[in-house]
C-alpha cells in the first residue's frame, strides 16, 4: 500500500514538472506576440477589455454545461455544483492549452476528471466528441450566415469569393465526418471492427518504435469495451433525444461567446463592424487549428480576414490580442485548479 501511495505521489510530481515545462513551453512560443500586446494596449479602451473577464468566465461556464446538463439526465451520475461545473471547465482549457497534443490531452484529462462522479471513459469521450460536434457545426452555421450577409452588401473583394466554396466544402465536411463517427457508434458490429483496426495500428505503431521490443501495446478487448460504451451513449442519445436539448442550447451560447472574445477586443480598438469579418475568419482559422497547435490558428483566421478587405494591421492586432489575453487568462484560472486536482487535494 506504502509502495503505492509513493509511486502515485512520484506520478504526480512528474506531471506538475512536465505541466510547468509545457506551459513555460506555451509561453516562450508566444512570447512575440506578448510584448506585441503590450505594445498596442494603448490604442485600445482598457474599460471594454475588462469585460473579458466576465465574458471568459461565462463562456468556460457554458462549455461545462454542454457535459453536465446532459450528465444530469443519468441516474447514476453524482450531483455537482455551479462553481464545480466552472472549475471543472478551466481546468479543461488549460488542460488544452498546455498541452499540444491536438486536444488527445484534454480527452484524457476530462475521461480523468468525471471519474469521480460516475462517468466511464466512454461517456466522457461521448460527451468531447458532442461538444465538439456542437461548437464545430454552430461556428459553420454562423459563418455562413456571415458570409450571406456580407454578400448582401457587397462586401466581399472580387478576389476573395474563393472564401464561399472554402467555407460550403467545411460545413460539408463536418457534416460527413460527423455522419461517419454517428454510422461507426451505432453499430455494435462495425464498432468491433473499428477496435480492431484501431488495436492492430496501435500495437504496430507501438512495435515500430520500440524496435520490436513490444510487440503487444494494447489490448483489442478494451478497445472493444471503450468503444461499446461509446456505443451505448449515443443509443441513450438517439433514444432519448430531450437529453440533448440543453447541450446544443448551451453549444450555441458556447459558440456565441467563443466569438464574442475576438468582438470584445475589436470593440475595444473601436472596429465593432468587423463581427462578420471575424465570424467567417474564426471558423476557417479554426481548420488550421486542428492541423498544427500553436501559430497557424491565428495566420488562417487573419489571413481570411484581410482577404475579405480587413487592414492588415488590424486584422493581426485582433487575432494576436485575442490571442494572448485568452492564453494569459486561461493560465491565471486554470493552473491552480489543475494543480489541486493532480496533487489529490479536489477529487470532486
Amino acid at each position: 500500500m506504502a509502495k503505492k501511495k509513493r509511486k502515485l505521489i512520484s506520478v504526480r510530481a512528474i506531471l506538475s514538472v512536465l505541466t510547468l515545462i509545457l506551459v513555460g513551453y506555451v509561453v516562450y512560443q508566444n512570447w512575440p506576440d506578448i510584448v506585441e500586446t503590450f505594445h498596442h494596449l494603448g490604442e485600445a479602451n482598457l474599460l471594454v477589455l475588462l469585460l473579458l473577464i466576465p465574458e471568459q468566465l461565462f463562456m468556460y461556464y457554458a462549455c461545462g454545461q454542454i457535459f453536465f446538463s446532459y450528465l444530469r439526465n443519468r441516474k447514476n451520475v453524482k450531483s455537482f455544483s455551479a462553481k464545480k461545473i466552472l472549475t471543472i471547465s478551466t481546468e479543461l482549457n488549460f488542460v488544452n492549452h498546455a498541452v499540444p497534443a491536438g486536444g488527445l490531452g484534454g480527452l484524457a484529462y476530462l475521461t480523468y476528471r468525471l471519474r469521480p462522479f460516475n462517468v466511464t471513459a466512454g461517456q466522457a469521450s461521448f460527451l468531447y466528441i458532442f461538444r465538439y460536434a456542437i461548437t464545430t457545426v454552430v461556428n459553420y452555421a454562423q459563418a455562413l450566415v456571415a458570409i450571406l450577409v456580407l454578400f448582401v452588401f457587397n462586401l466581399i473583394p472580387d478576389g476573395a469569393m474563393w472564401v464561399i466554396p472554402v467555407s460550403l466544402l467545411m460545413n460539408f465536411g463536418v457534416a460527413l465526418g460527423l455522419g461517419l463517427i454517428v454510422y461507426v457508434a451505432s453499430s455494435k458490429k462495425r464498432i468491433s471492427f473499428f477496435s480492431r483496426i484501431v488495436a492492430k495500428l496501435a500495437n504496430n505503431v507501438v512495435k515500430i518504435t520500440t524496435f520490436g521490443r513490444k510487440k503487444h501495446f494494447i489490448n483489442d478487448e478494451k478497445i472493444s469495451d471503450y468503444f461499446a460504451d461509446i456505443h451505448e451513449s449515443v443509443k441513450i442519445a438517439k433514444e432519448n433525444k430531450r437529453y440533448l436539448r440543453k447541450p446544443v442550447l448551451w453549444g450555441f451560447i458556447y459558440s456565441f461567446f467563443e466569438i464574442a472574445t475576438y468582438w470584445i477586443v475589436a470593440i475595444s480598438l473601436g472596429r465593432p463592424e468587423l463581427l462578420p469579418f471575424i465570424l467567417v475568419g474564426e471558423a476557417i482559422g479554426s481548420v488550421f487549428d486542428g492541423i498544427v497547435p500553436y501559430g497557424l490558428y491565428e495566420l488562417g483566421m487573419a489571413g481570411v480576414m484581410i482577404a475579405l478587405g480587413v487592414d492588415f494591421p488590424t486584422a493581426t492586432i485582433v487575432t494576436v490580442m485575442t490571442r494572448v489575453f485568452t492564453l494569459l487568462f486561461t493560465i491565471a484560472t486554470g493552473t491552480m485548479p489543475y494543480y489541486r486536482v493532480i496533487r489529490g487535494k479536489d477529487g470532486e
